[in-house]
């Protein structure tokens, strides 16, 4: 149970029962647990009962997780369940597969029970806070991700955290490319199938739970970075926009378009002298540069 009171339901998934065994017992006293063996049971008690956090082995005799993450993010039903995979795989393209198909975190065998309860409870957390954000009205309709609403709420905790712990804090701002041109072509309709695509890749594009996409407005979108350097932000931003570029939209007609993003990014180490203002319209200043430039880049501050 969580600060806000309510009672959060992990499915924890591997073939091994020693496995099971630990993290039930380090995970029960604080959450409701279901069990699966295999793949296809996971997938079965994640469609009946909508748990809040899946803990996937990789490894299984009958479908990979990563097999079972992409089934899980074909549905409808089990799109938003949060995945933090438990494995014994130390390969970083390993990693970054998972990562790509919308995993959360991971867990590396063998287990530890100081890394387990944190990565968990961290996740359970976010999950928690996004609950509640959406039950306050911060959450965009369309697109499904956070408003400016939701936006300004979480920039200004992370902000604070920034200064506090002297860390530096980055910030996209990101902008569909003639998206006004797209609306013309294509309609209304097929113009809200290329943000909610947008929306999709964005969040798939970003590693860490703790990084937040939100709709800032019409065609535009930020990310928040914290504990990330312009470095960072860059790597992020590029990578943003390297997926957007590739990711096909589909029209009813079975046609396929594209849409491109130009981004703005900046980066500080804040203090109570830093004007967060200032820092966010600096980024602003950075999109412009790259909207000029030629759109579908990337312009970072100097």
């Amino acid at each position: 149970m969580t600060e806000s009171g309510k009672e959060f339901t992990i499915l924890i998934t591997d073939d091994e029962k020693f496995n099971l065994d630990i993290l039930v017992g380090i995970l029960s006293p604080m959450y409701n647990i279901l069990i699966a063996r295999n793949g296809t049971r996971a997938l079965e008690l994640a469609r009946e009962h909508s748990p809040d956090l899946i803990l996937l082995d990789i490894i299984m005799p009958d479908m990979t997780g990563f097999e079972v993450i992409t089934k899980l993010k074909e549905s409808d039903l089990t799109v938003n369940i949060p995945v933090i995979f438990i494995t014994g795989l130390t390969d970083s393209a390993d990693e970054e597969k998972g990562f790509f198909l919308g995993a959360v975190d991971y867990i590396t065998k063998p287990f530890k029970k100081s890394i387990v309860k944190a990565r968990v409870n961290t996740h359970i957390k976010i999950i928690d806070q996004m609950q509640t954000i959406e039950r306050i009205g911060h959450i965009d309709p369309l697109t499904k991700i956070a408003n400016r609403r939701g936006f300004d709420n979480r920039f200004s905790a992370d902000w604070g955290g920034a200064i506090r712990s002297k860390t530096p804090i980055s910030f996209l701002i990101m902008d569909l490319d003639e998206f006004k041109k797209y609306n013309d072509t294509y309609g209304h309709h097929q113009g809200d199938v290329a943000l909610k695509s947008f929306a999709e890749t964005a969040l798939y594009s970003i590693n860490r739970a703790t990084d937040l996409v939100a709709r800032w407005g019409g065609e535009e979108f930020v990310i928040i970075l914290p504990n990330t350097d312009l470095a960072g932000a860059a790597e992020v931003a590029e990578n943003v926009r390297k997926n957007v570029e590739e990711t096909p939209i589909p029209t009813e007609d079975g046609s396929i378009t594209s849409v491109t993003v130009s981004i703005g990014v900046n980066s500080v180490l804040p203090d109570t002298a830093t004007s967060s203002k200032d820092f966010m319209n600096k980024a602003d200043q950075a999109l412009y540069r790259a909207k000029s430039s030629g759109r579908n880049r990337v312009e970072l501050c100097s």
